[in-house]
Parts: C-alpha cells; structure tokens; sequence
C-alpha cells in the first residue's frame, strides 16, 4: 500500500521556494540544490494537476492555484510545527527552541538575570533573542513571546506583568560641576536635557515626573535628540553632555561607582510596568510555557 503523504517534501521544496522567492535561494535554505527543488515542484505539479509556478528567466510567481495551495500547505505545516511544540518535554527533559524579543533596556540589564536560572535548569532549551525596540508582531514574525514597555493597549495578546520600573534623572559629575544643579523644574527646563524619540510613532518621549503631587508627563526641551537606541541617551549624559531620564536598574551601579549622579530625585518618584506578552491562541511547547511562568509566575 502506498504511502498517502510520501510527496510531503515536494511540499516543503515549494513553500520554501516561495518564500525564498527564488529557486537558488531555497536550495541554500534546504542544503541542496536548484535541480533538486525544480523536480520536486514539477512532481508536485503532476500529482496536483495543475501548475503552482510559473518560472522564467528573469521572475517568478505563483499561480492563482499555487496561491490557494499555499496557503492550506503553510497552515498544515503550522498545524503540525504547533504539535511538536505541544509535546515537547512532557515526560522528559525539555528541549526546543523558544524565540523572544526584549526592548534594549530590559534586554541588557534586566533579562539576563532572569534568564539564568531557566537556561542552567533546562540546558537543552535554546533561547533565540532579539533585543531591539521596534515592537516586532508575533505571529507574522514567529516569535514566541516579546517584552513590552507601558500599559499595553487591547490587542488580544496575554499579558502577565513582569515588574515596575522606577526612573530617575541622572547627569555625570562633570556636567554638573559646570552647569550647576537644577533644584527645581524650572532651573531643569535651562539645562542641557537629552530626551529620547519613540521609534515607533518619531515622537519625543516625555519624561516621567511627579510635580507637587501630581504626574506629570514632561517634554524635556532638547539640547540633544536621540533616536533608535533608548541607552544612547545614558552614553550621552555620562559623557557630560546634560541631563537624561532612564530606569534605575540601567544607571545603578554607575550610581554607586560615581560616574553618574542623580539630580531632582523628588521629581522623579515615578515608575514604568514591563510586560511578558504572548499569543493566547498558539499552542505553545511545553519549553515555552516553563520559561512563562519562569519569567512572570502567575
């Protein structure tokens, strides 16, 4: 009796050609070669019926069947990839691949720590992280879990808070030696301040200050803008070039070792929530759901 899914690599060939967008390339994603791939497609064509492809010299493109076929392919291969993630690990050791992305400051100085204990209790489970602070999408881009900045707005993803971020306002000894101490709002509205811009909407990130009571979500006037990297605004001031806000948990141990000083510390008793996001809807391995309640215990 013949196998009924013995075509499942002529499958895997055309997806793979599709969404490598040429043969050549699919080949050196699948470790073999053009003529390989080319056969596999025309044998999937056969057995279909119809053509998926249509190759020339110069393009290629998908047929209004391959465009259908892909599709349901693509969902069987998800299907089966959210099946493996499922058993993994019960009854065993857990072993897989869990990919995640960090915004820089967390993913610098606050997620180490928390990651070690996990990855020497679980030594056959890969961590493949992104520290960038574009927020990337989840399912489209296949990441298992991300960690956001802020109160998140309703976008049906599950959130479990991680912690609460105090900030601070800090400056180098040196700044501060030549343009004095500010000891209010107004004399800090005169220094040399170096906000940060979201890169997600190009606009300047208030600073967090707490005025006579009251929150108050400050735009510092700027002497520098600095944009992509939230931790170049750190670099900046302690190089003496004015006066940043940022977490405390990034500029602590510059704090105790003296090369940044905190300045308004009764501004700034205010903090930010950081949160573990993930898909309610994918199933998950059981790798991930271990570094889930790792991270954030419910």
């Amino acid at each position: 009796m013949a196998r009924q899914f013995d075509h499942m690599a002529d499958v895997e060939a055309f997806v793979t050609i599709v969404d490598k967008g040429t043969i050549s390339a699919a080949a050196v994603a699948l470790g073999t070669t053009p003529s390989v791939l080319s056969r596999a497609v025309a044998r999937l064509e056969s057995r279909l019926g119809v053509q998926l492809l249509r190759r020339t010299t110069r393009r290629l493109s998908v047929t209004e069947a391959g465009t259908l076929y892909l599709e349901q392919a693509r969902s069987a291969f998800g299907l089966i990839a959210d099946a493996e993630r499922a058993i993994q690990g019960r009854g065993g050791e857990l072993s897989g691949t869990i990919r995640i992305s960090a915004p820089t400051s967390y993913g610098h100085y606050r997620l180490p720590q928390l990651l070690r204990p996990f990855m020497e209790q679980h030594p056959k489970v890969v961590i493949e992280l992104s520290i960038t602070n574009r927020n990337v999408d989840l399912v489209d881009e296949g990441y298992d879990m991300a960690i956001r900045l802020g109160e998140l707005a309703d976008s049906g993803l599950v959130a479990r808070r991680l912690d609460e971020s105090p900030v601070c306002l800090v400056a180098a000894p040196g700044y501060l030696q030549r343009a004095g101490t500010p000891q209010d709002l107004e004399q800090l509205a005169a220094h040399a301040c170096l906000p940060f811009t979201l890169p997600s909407t190009g606009r300047q990130a208030p600073w967090l200050l707490r005025v006579d009571g009251r929150d108050v979500d400050w735009l510092a006037p700027p002497r520098m803008r600095v944009a992509d990297d939230v931790l170049g605004v750190v670099s900046m001031a302690q190089q003496g070039l004015g006066i940043c806000q940022t977490y405390r948990f990034v500029v602590e141990e510059r704090l105790r070792n003296g090369q940044l000083v905190e300045v308004l510390p009764a501004l700034c008793d205010r903090s930010k929530p950081f949160s573990l996001i993930y898909a309610p809807h994918r199933r998950m391995s059981a790798a991930c759901r271990a570094l889930i309640d790792s991270l954030a215990p419910a």
